[in-house]
Order: C-alpha cells, then structure tokens, then sequence
C-alpha cells in the first residue's frame, strides 16, 4: 500500500467466534465480539479461548477482531477489567471497544483502544480530545449527518468509525437510562429492556390524543447502501454493521452485501484499498431485503427527513409480495409475481394494524397452503413474505470462500528444486525439495504434471496463479513429492502470515491534550467510578456528577435524549409550523407515563421520567469470567 492509499474497512458484529469466522469468510475486514464480561450486550459474551480461535482465523487474512469491553465499571469492577484486558491482549485481539474512561488510568496491556459508540461522539471538539488521550478510532453517534461527519473528519487523524447497518437506538447512545430507570437493567450495562419497542399513546398538553398504540419510539432500520460512497468521502474508514445478538444468516447476507459494495467502490477510485486480504466469492446474491428489519432509513445521513420510524410495529414484516385473491378451505390464492415454497413465512396486518404471521406448508404456484390460516385474514388483504425457506436454505450451506492469492515458482537446485510461494502482501516462503534428476520421457507430459500438482490449493486459503517454472529441461519428479512439497509450502506460508500480523499499536497520548470539551459533568457523563473521575479531573473537568446506575434520587429527568421528535413525525414542529410552541407531550404505555420535552435549539426530544421505588442495580450480572 503506497502512501496515498487509503484502507476501507468492513466492520461486521460476532455474536461468537463461528459467527466471526463466518463474517470473515463473507468479506468482512473486521469484526467485533464480546469477552466473557463487561460488553455492552448481555448474553453476547465469549470465553477468552473463543476469542484467541477467531484470532488464529482473522489473522490469517490480516483481518481483525476488535472485543467490546464497552460497559461502565463500578469500582470494584475494575480490576475485573484491567485483567480481562490483558487476556484478551494475549489472546491476540487487536482493540479493545470501551466505554469508561477510568480504563484508561489503569495498567493496560499495549492494545490499540477504540471509544465505543457510548462515548456520545457527536462534535470534533470531543473527537479531538479523544485523539489527544490515546484512542486510535472512534465510533460517531448513528444520529450524525454526512456534512457533520465530514466536519469531524478535518479536525482529526483518528479513524472515524460509522453504523451502515441495522437496529438503530432511538436515543443518542450511552444517554438513555429508561430501561434502568423502570427495571434495574442498565443499557449503560448491556442490559437494555428496550422501552423503545413498547406502544405507546401520545397526548399533547391539553390532554387530547394525538395517536394510539403505536411504537413511537422504534425507529426503522439503517441502511446506507445509497450514501455509502458518500460516507467514503467525508472520512468514515470503517463501515460497522450493528448486529451481536442478530442470527448468522444476517450476518452473512448483510457482511456480503456491503463487502460488495465497498469493492466497488475500491475498484473504481485506486486511492482507496482493501483493509485485509484475500477475496470472497459467494453461492448466493446479497439482499438485505430478505434478511430481519424492520423497513429501511438513511436516518440522519442527509439531515433531518420523515418516516424514520417503524411506528406500526417492531417486527420483521418484510418484503410486500402481493394481496390474498381467495380463500378456501385451508387454502390461499395468492396475487403475486414471486415464486413461493415449502416453509415461507408470511404475513398482514389485521384490523388493528398488529402483524398477523403464518407459515406455508405445501405451495403450489399461486395456490398455498397455511399450518393455519387466522380468522383476521381477507381477501384483498396485503401479504407480506417475512421468510424466503429458498434463501434462507442457502445460507444455511457453506455459501462464501475466501482466498489470498499466492504466485507459485519452481526452480532447479543444486541437490533437487525448490517451491517458492509469494502471497499478495509479499510474505514470501521456500521449502527445498532434494531430489535426484531424471530426465522425463514425455516433456509435455511431465510440464503439465509439475504445474498441475503445484497449482492446487484445494482446501487452503490460497489460490494460485499459474505456476512459474525455472527449469533448464523437462524432469521427472512423481506426484506424490509435489503434493508433500505443496502442502508443506502452504503450511509455512500460512504460519508466517499468522507469525507477521501486524497487530496495530496502541496510540501515544498528547503530552499536552486539549481540555475535555465540558468543565461539568451530569449523571450524562456517566462516571461511575473513581477513576473515571480522577481521569475527568485531571482533563479539566471541575464538576463530576455521578452516573444515573450510583442510585440515588434524581427526581425527574432526561432518561433519554434522541434527535427523533415526535412533534416533526406528526407536523407539529414549530420550525415547521410558525404558531405552534414546543409545549410538552406525554407517553403512556399502561401506567407509565413520560414526559416529551423538546430543545428546538438543539433540535432534541428528552423523554423525561424518575426511577421507581425500589431499583437496584444487579452488579452481579456482568462480573469477569
């Protein structure tokens, strides 16, 4: 790579090693996995051994693994983390992704640090100042447009990390604390209860009802695919698909798609390249459409828009495929273009817009025939299709292979020949072969023979080009010592890429870092122990506030701040609508009741609670393995 070439790296999620392998085989140039404690997505955590076996496979393709260490500690949690930190250093992880900055007073081994998505990373001046204290890539907030970014990205040398894919948080991430507030479980904690996917009813402040039972806070999910050359542009180097607790065929699919695009866009502008080596063919064509979401937004990549929500429902309806024509006994007529089978799932949504599902036991062509055919289904009604059986089949096979290109040449020695193998990052291996010559009878024959055995990788994560030979003549040399000189070139040739990773170095921090960008901090900054203090203090902080999760009584207030507006979903913004006033709103799911505030300024909605009697924090859950 020459000094003006720019790596692009995929970063796809690892809800375990498999899962990571499996990203890596689809074309992904990192992943991120969870250790045994402290990731910000409980039930998503790995053993230490897990996490060193996805390194021994990453590494082989120059791709790394990057462990999510991205909750906040209490103090009697931090050595729990110091620890774990070093396990995973000597597992072979490239980064830690962390959240707390009382990690950073701590002995840490000499890993590159990655600042979690938690940080609230929104403005240069906190990107900046992330630079200064020793962190390598930062990951911005999900909410920032295309010119922010960019914005961001004159002001600093850090590596800008962006979300391309998936689930979004309605809230700015690490500043929500609803679920904590109601049940105990710390988003903050890897423990969110996802209040943001309950139905809610939303009255204004007169007490009139301006919609029902919808799911006001679920928004839809990201997809980028449109803005990704974009993204390239303004200065994202990393493409992070969100998805730890998604199942593997999203994780292929989605990992495929967006490795596609990316070589694309690496194919027609040469200052850009590849962030690991090797290339993925695929069995199948990536279509996101078929894989879990919950429809698709750009959300704020070009700037505030509407229909960011999936307000009917947070489940997977998936892509529209036509009305019910008939309805008989135990049977649909369907009318539709696509082609249907065995096991597709399908759906509608009935009278009170709830998405009804079922399952297809037998197809034949338009005709299908349901495990059971709800009462709420009509003729006329839209028919959704929420699993393609075909598809999702094919991604239960082997359906990706990634292979690095190997140049082999065979060469005459004094005492026999020679194979040499040069992979295309230049490691390059020779293994000798003693051999008395013997000059072949058929010329040709023996040629074809050498280049032949020489040239077949099969099974290893190599593909060769055509085979050079040095030779002064045609020798004889038997099949069976090719093949043992191949196999063990390839072997060598492997350990020396696994021995030569060049794991990334952990950044020097600025002998002289810019101030934090705040001298206060409230429960927002979440400091939750002492040495995310001292940290906070010794960079100007004068005011700490502690962390929501400490406990104590804070009355009512923001439990979570999101660039969603309820008033802009429903035309009652007061930039839109001149005589209207940003008066408060409320939520009501059952009993509970939040508060809408809205910043104009800021363009924000805070959604305003206190905590119940009676919540405590579990630090049991996410104590190290």
């Amino acid at each position: 790579m020459n000094r003006r070439q720019h790596p692009l790296e995929l970063l796809a999620p690892a809800k375990n090693a498999e899962f990571g392998i499996e990203a890596i085989k689809h074309g992904a140039d990192a992943v991120y996995i969870g250790g045994p404690a402290f990731g910000a997505r409980y039930g998503a955590g790995n053993d230490v051994a897990e996490i060193r076996r996805l390194c021994d496979f990453a590494h082989r393709y120059r791709a790394k693994v990057f462990v999510t260490v991205n909750t906040i500690l209490h103090d009697e949690e931090l050595e729990g983390g110091r620890q774990l930190a070093w396990q995973l250093y000597e597992a072979g992880a490239d980064a830690l992704i962390i959240q707390d900055m009382g990690l950073l007073e701590l002995d840490l081994p000499p890993i590159q640090l990655h600042a979690s998505t938690q940080t609230d990373i929104r403005n240069p001046a906190k990107a900046r100042f992330l630079e200064d204290v020793g962190f390598s890539q930062i990951v911005l907030t999900r909410e920032m447009s295309i010119g922010e970014v960019e914005a961001v990205a004159r002001e600093t040398t850090l590596a800008l990390e962006y979300f391309v894919h998936g689930a979004l948080c309605v809230a700015y991430s690490g500043q929500c604390y609803i679920s904590h507030a109601h049940t105990g479980r710390s988003a903050n904690r890897g423990e969110c209860s996802q209040a943001c996917r309950l139905p809610y009813t939303l009255v204004d402040d007169k007490g009139k009802v301006v919609t029902e039972n919808q799911h006001l806070l679920s928004m839809k999910d990201n997809n980028q695919t449109e803005n990704l050359l974009a993204l390239v542009e303004a200065g994202v180097s990393s493409f992070k698909i969100e998805g730890r607790l998604k199942d593997l065929s999203y994780v292929k699919n989605i990992t495929a798609h967006y490795r596609k695009l990316l070589d694309e866009i690496i194919a027609a502008n040469p200052q850009y390249v590849r962030a690991s080596s090797g290339r993925s063919t695929f069995s199948f064509t990536p279509q996101p459409d078929k894989t879990f979401n919950r429809g698709y937004t750009d959300y704020f990549a070009n700037d505030r828009q509407d229909d960011i929500g999936a307000f009917d429902s947070p489940a997977f309806v998936g892509e529209l495929i036509g009305e019910v024509d008939e309805i008989g006994d135990g049977w649909i007529v369907v009318n539709a273009d696509q082609d249907f089978h065995n096991g597709d799932g399908v759906c509608f949504h009935d009278a009170h817009g709830d998405v009804q599902g079922m399952r297809i036991n037998r197809a034949e062509g338009k005709r299908l025939y349901p495990a059971e055919i709800p009462a709420e289904l009509t003729e006329g009604a839209t028919l959704f299709r929420n699993r393609d059986q075909e598809f999702e089949r094919a991604l239960e096979k082997e359906s990706a292979d990634r292979r690095i290109a190997v140049s082999p040449r065979f060469v005459e020695t004094a005492d026999g020949f020679a194979l040499t193998l040069s992979d295309e990052d230049g490691i390059t291996v020779t293994v000798d072969l003693p051999h008395a010559k013997e000059i072949a009878q058929n010329a040709e024959r023996a040629l074809n023979t050498i280049k032949d055995s020489l040239g077949k990788f099969g099974n290893t994560l190599f593909v060769a080009a055509p085979v050079e030979l040095q030779l002064s003549q045609a020798w004889f040399l038997p099949v069976s010592a090719l093949n043992a000189l191949r196999r063990e070139a390839s072997e060598r040739l492997e350990a020396a890429r696994l021995a030569s990773h060049p794991r990334p170095p952990r950044a020097v921090p600025a002998e002289n870092p810019v101030p934090y960008p705040q001298d206060e901090l409230t429960y927002l900054g979440n400091v939750f122990n002492a040495k995310a203090r001292s940290f906070y203090e010794k960079h100007g902080v004068k005011l700490i506030e502690e962390a929501y999760e400490a406990g104590n009584e804070k009355g009512m207030v923001s439990l979570m701040i999101t660039r969603h507006c309820l008033r802009y979903s429903f035309n009652l913004c007061p930039k839109e609508v001149k005589h209207l006033k940003p008066d408060p709103m409320t939520l009501i799911n059952g009993s509970e009741k939040l508060i809408l505030k809205f910043d104009c300024k800021a363009c924000e909605m805070h959604v305003v609670g206190k905590m119940k009697k009676g919540v405590k924090l579990n630090l049991g859950t996410i104590r190290p393995a």
